[in-house]
């Protein structure tokens, strides 16, 4: 029971972990023992973020892009040239656009259901090989897919394109757990609420505000997401397949 929620010895990709809910995870597996290497478009960004969390652990940066089926596979080729196998894979790259029903453009479609629902399933295609080698019935490799409870529940915005991304990705989730659970790689996800990030401004600029709509009180801590995510890395979460738990404080009951 003691090393429950170890990730000594494990190697992660994170992507999208140069801020927010990824660098939430990132800082979060290095401290449980994982080395970790995260990507981002911004290579100065994502340069960084890996020399600040080289604090807690071995942590190395891979600016690329992972928006394309071509993006995807130079990710996974990269990585190959640095490890021979990826015990835990993060999907959480992902954007978001706003605008009215009326004016809603297909830049604003694409753009994001590309990133949010596409890039996730490539991505792990990309790495099948390289998470089989790491994967053991008695040690699954792991696959978390960052959702959202806007794919839940509806929220109040005109982010039509983010909303069907993310309920995708639930559902997509559940389907690629059934198949890569025959290769001891288990599939889950996280749909967080609140979480201060440039992906959601409203949390990070006007937290106090935000707060007074969530039961629990408060908007999401970096402890929230680091744990949830370390529970479904490690042993702990080994027996949770195709689910995606919710960590919002409690928003997606409130909003009926």
């Amino acid at each position: 029971m003691k090393n429950l929620f170890s990730l000594t010895g494990r190697i992660a990709l994170v992507t999208g972990g140069s801020r927010g809910i990824g660098r939430m995870i990132a800082r979060g597996f290095l401290e449980q023992g994982a080395k970790v290497y995260i990507t981002s478009r911004k290579a100065e960004a994502c340069d960084a973020t890996a020399r600040e969390l080289s604090a807690h652990g071995t942590c190395i940066a891979l600016p690329m892009d992972v928006s394309s089926v071509d993006a995807a596979q130079a990710l996974a080729a990269e990585f190959a040239r640095r490890e021979k196998s990826l015990d835990i894979l993060v999907n959480n790259a992902g954007a978001a656009w706003g605008e009215a029903f009326e004016t809603f453009p297909e830049k604003g479609w694409d753009k994001v259901v590309d990133l949010n629902m596409k890039a996730p399933f490539f991505l792990t295609q990309a790495l099948h090989g390289l998470l089989m080698a790491a994967a053991s019935p008695q040690r699954p490799a792991k696959v978390i897919n960052i959702a959202s409870i806007d794919g839940i529940s509806v929220n109040p915005w005109d982010t039509y394109s983010y909303a069907a991304s993310k309920a995708g990705l639930i559902h997509l989730t559940r389907r690629m757990a059934l198949r890569l659970a025959q290769d001891h790689i288990v599939v889950s996800g996280i749909a967080p609420g609140p979480f201060a990030s440039e992906m959601n401004r409203a949390a990070r600029d006007h937290a106090d505000e935000v707060a007074g709509r969530v039961p629990i009180g408060r908007i999401g801590t970096e402890e929230d997401m680091a744990g949830a995510a370390i529970f479904l890395a490690s042993r702990a979460g080994d027996y949770v397949v195709g689910e995606t738990v919710v960590v919002d404080g409690g928003v997606t009951h409130s909003r009926g």
